[in-house]
């Protein structure tokens, strides 16, 4: 009877062990799953809460989006492959209004314009602009610098049609540029800017240059402000120089300012178009001509509406590209990114080496 009971005793453990087991197990995944409820809660938003409504928020802009940006440039692609006056019926084409963009002297003359306008609009103003910020943030203390960067940003504020009037009068043969020259004995340097075949697009571009430089400085002068002043104080106790200083540490620090610099400038180069308008009207007879200026003509003045919309997609996707190229160029994570701090424990890790 004992031994029985002793039997039955060994069969209960090992029928209940493995229950035991079993509910603890469950009660582990169970235990889990709560863990889980409230992550699974916090992804799907708050009870009650519509589970599309974040598409809800955008849908306003993807609305604005398409009817003022995503329909005319469908409409646009669909002009460029008819010949159209604009009134009466279109012709069918294909691809030939875009054969046209790269054939035609005067479209290839308008490109060319632009290319040559990005140097007024883009590198130097940039230039410019990385140089003043950096001198500037080496000479933080002088008196009338508050003064300097209103004065500097102040072309950026102004509307482009008064910017262009103002040096249209400034440009003519007896205008103050002219009237300055005489009076310092330079009147052989005297010319109608404008209406001069060498220098009409150099004159237009030197105005987008003064507007630009302005903006160049801010972006270029906030991305300086960021830099940590230890790390020129390192530098300087490294027996660093002012263009070692420039190229080791500020340049690299404003590489994403850079790119947008870049971006803004060259994209304002290739649509400008008010500037040429005002100041020039594509004369003296084509040398100011840009590819904004030529869609405008050949669209409401010549009635190629077909030949202005290629012209004008071939543009979109040319500022496309750039601003693709440019931002690769300036983005970059940790490992490629220049960074100045790195540079500098590089250096310091060397010198300590070699003594």
């Amino acid at each position: 009877m004992a031994g029985a009971t002793v039997e039955d005793h060994r069969k209960k453990e090992r029928v209940t062990l493995p229950q035991e087991i079993r509910s603890g197990e469950t009660t582990t995944r169970r235990a889990g799953r709560a863990g889980q409820a409230p992550a699974r809660r916090r992804r799907q938003g708050p009870p009650g809460e519509p589970r599309n409504l974040a598409y809800l928020y955008i849908l306003p802009a993807v609305v604005v989006f398409a009817l003022f940006i995503g329909m005319p440039l469908v409409r646009t692609a669909t002009f460029s492959l008819y010949e159209w006056n604009g009134l009466g019926a279109s012709t069918w084409v294909g691809l030939d209004n875009f054969q046209q963009v790269f054939t035609d002297p005067q479209l290839r003359g308008a490109l060319t314009h632009a290319l040559v306008l990005i140097i007024f609009y883009s590198a130097i103003p940039v230039t410019l602009g990385l140089l003043i910020a950096a001198t500037m943030m080496r000479a933080r203390r002088m008196r009338g610098l508050a003064v300097f960067r209103v004065l500097i940003f102040l072309p950026q504020v102004i509307p482009m049609v008064v910017v262009g009037i103002a040096w249209r009068q400034i440009y003519q043969p007896d205008g103050p540029l002219n009237d300055l020259l005489r009076a310092v004995g330079l009147d052989g340097f005297a010319r109608p800017w404008l209406g001069d075949y060498t220098w009409a697009l150099p004159s237009v571009g030197l105005v987008g240059t003064w507007v630009g430089t302005g903006l160049c400085f801010v972006l270029f002068l906030a991305g300086m402000a960021k830099i940590p002043r230890e790390l020129y104080e390192a530098a300087r106790l490294d027996g660093s120089g002012p263009l070692r200083e420039f190229f080791a540490i500020t340049l690299p620090a404003v590489r994403g300012e850079f790119a947008v610099a870049l971006t803004l400038t060259i994209i304002a180069a290739l649509k400008t178009f008010d500037l040429v308008y005002v100041m020039t009207s594509g004369g003296p007879g084509r040398e100011t001509t840009v590819p904004s200026f030529e869609v405008y003509q050949r669209a409401f003045q010549f009635g190629q509406v077909g030949s202005a919309a290629a012209l004008a997609l071939v543009l979109t996707a040319t500022i496309f590209v750039v601003t693709v190229l440019v931002n690769r160029i300036g983005a970059g994570d940790d490992d490629t990114t220049p960074n100045p701090r790195r540079r500098l424990s590089r250096r310091a890790a060397a010198r300590q080496e070699a003594r």
